[in-house]
């Protein structure tokens, strides 16, 4: 059975306004990865994902590329073990002061 990881990814650019949460939730669910993606206060995009390592790699490859309109500028990532942690994939919201 292949490896399971978890990953986390900060992505900055213009990643806000141009459906970029519902991009990032249409290819974790293509590719049956768990976790959340949520917009920051600072104008990022971070996502949280858990799945199989080949699945990973091909979701961060979506990831830097962004729906239509985004500009990708910023990519970090950091990866982890897998800890079972989600049960889907889904869009949250930080709170805005």
């Amino acid at each position: 059975m292949e490896q399971q990881a978890s990953v986390t990814v900060k992505v900055t650019g213009l990643v806000q306004g141009v459906g970029f949460r519902f991009f990032v939730e249409k290819w974790a669910n293509r590719l049956k990865l768990t976790g959340y993606v949520m917009n920051r206060q600072d104008g990022s995009v971070f996502v949280e994902v858990e799945g199989r390592r080949g699945n990973l790699l091909a979701f961060l490859d979506q990831l830097k590329k962004g729906p239509p309109g985004a500009i990708v500028e910023g990519f970090e990532v950091t990866w982890g073990p897998y800890q079972g942690r989600f049960t889907d994939f889904s869009i949250r919201f930080e709170g805005w002061s």
